[in-house]
């Protein structure tokens, strides 16, 4: 075990799968982890990689796929605007089933501008094709890199592995970072299942019209199905050669006999498993499901972890503007013919802090039903106010967001005074 800073920690994890190109494009919050993997191809810590600093984050998808294509192991990482940037790189990687695989540290996408955390990025891309893995704390990201690799390469699809920005990329935690002894036994050599080879040309990316394209992406989903059983037998392989068990698909706490169940991904079930001890300790039967594989998403497993629930609370870093929660929209149609009442808690966005005590307190509630249908966890409500009255008194009301901050400024001035 060693203190290490995450974005390290997942540095050394992804230099131990020995990749052969690393495309960079640096981009808060994930800028420490290509600045550590360019420092050890620098040094020759690590071997046999070309380290590529391209001019854009497209450019670095772009790069990733032709180097995969070419029948290396390729890596990137990126977050937020810059994942948008190469969405239609993102897009054609899955399509054309190559293995690459990427670190997504999950921060807000503008406007208005924000470099901190939430899931708004990983939402946007969420039907791109790519194995989502969602990391809870420092370790689970370090591990869930070394399985990335080894699924991606034996389904031949990309993944991506998500880490809350700042919230765990930044922060120092104890962990076991795979050693390259442990890495080499687990992950074998790369074998592309296709590849750009000039004595055996192949065209990669045609042209595919109606009469095929809609065979093409019924596979492409077919893989992602059978994702849904290789990602457990890879947690299980990797739990009986690193002895800790990480990745699967959902990830339950004391679900077992809980009348409550809160649902959630990344960093904030952590903190959820501390809550549900404390009410477990008032005398309430609160449990904790982390979804680890958001996609595909693990409808059978959720239904099952959900079986004897009476409630279901699920507390998410994202939103559908217009519609509602985005997990709790898989989690609602997981469950199928099971009736418990499901309640949405928009938390985090923006990188706002997730209050331990207001999410306690909105739990609690959620058992007595007091619970709404969607609650914006510890929304400033006077503010909103404020300027929903100022827009509809003045159609040149002014910029919404600059105007808040204005009022949260001289709420706090008045609460100082």
């Amino acid at each position: 075990m060693r203190q290490i800073e995450g974005s390290q920690a997942v540095a050394e994890a992804v230099a131990a799968c020995r990749p052969e190109v690393v495309c960079a494009y640096p981009i808060t919050p994930q800028t420490h982890i290509v600045e550590a993997i360019g420092a050890m191809v620098r040094t020759g810590r690590l071997a046999n990689c070309e380290f590529i600093n391209v001019e854009s984050e497209f450019a670095a998808m772009s790069v990733a796929i032709g180097a995969s294509a070419a029948g290396a192991r390729a890596y990137t990482a990126t977050a937020s605007q810059g994942l948008l940037f190469m969405a239609e790189a993102v897009y054609n990687a899955a399509g054309l089933g190559l293995p690459v695989v990427m670190t997504l540290a999950n921060r807000a996408i503008g406007a208005p501008i924000n470099i901190w955390n939430d899931h708004s990025d990983a939402m946007a891309v969420r039907d791109a094709g790519w194995v989502q893995l969602f990391a809870e704390d420092n370790q689970a990201a370090a591990d869930l890199h070394v399985q990335a690799f080894r699924l991606a390469e034996d389904l031949s699809v990309p993944v991506m592995v998500c880490m809350d920005g700042f919230v765990l990329t930044h922060a120092f935690e104890a962990v076991e970072v795979p050693t390259q002894e442990q890495v080499d036994s687990f992950l074998p050599p790369y074998e592309p299942r296709q590849v750009l080879d000039p004595d055996d040309p192949v065209s990669i990316g045609a042209m595919v019209g109606p009469e095929a394209f809609e065979e093409v992406r019924y596979l492409q989903h077919a893989k992602l199905v059978r994702a849904l059983e290789k990602i457990p037998q890879v947690a299980e392989e990797f739990y009986h050669s690193f002895g800790r068990y990480a990745g699967g698909l959902v990830s339950p706490y004391r679900t077992d006999d809980a009348h409550t169940v809160v649902v959630a991904m990344g960093s904030v079930v952590g903190t959820l498993k501390d809550i549900a001890d404390q009410l477990r300790q008032k005398g309430q039967k609160v449990g904790v499901l982390g979804i680890t594989t958001f996609r595909p998403f693990p409808a059978a497993a959720v239904r099952e972890a959900l079986w004897g629930a009476r409630v279901v609370v699920v507390v998410e870093k994202a939103f559908s503007t217009g519609f509602g929660g985005v997990l709790s929209t898989d989690v609602a149609t997981a469950m199928g013919p099971l009736r418990a009442p499901i309640a949405t808690v928009v938390a985090g966005l923006g990188g706002r802090p997730v209050n331990a005590a207001s999410l306690a307190a909105l739990i609690e509630g959620s058992e007595r039903g007091s619970l709404e249908k969607v609650t914006f966890l510890d929304l400033n409500r006077p503010v909103v106010d404020r300027e929903l009255e100022r827009m509809g008194a003045r159609r040149r009301s002014g910029p919404s967001a600059e105007n808040m901050l204005r009022d949260v400024a001289s709420q706090a001035a008045a609460q100082e005074g």
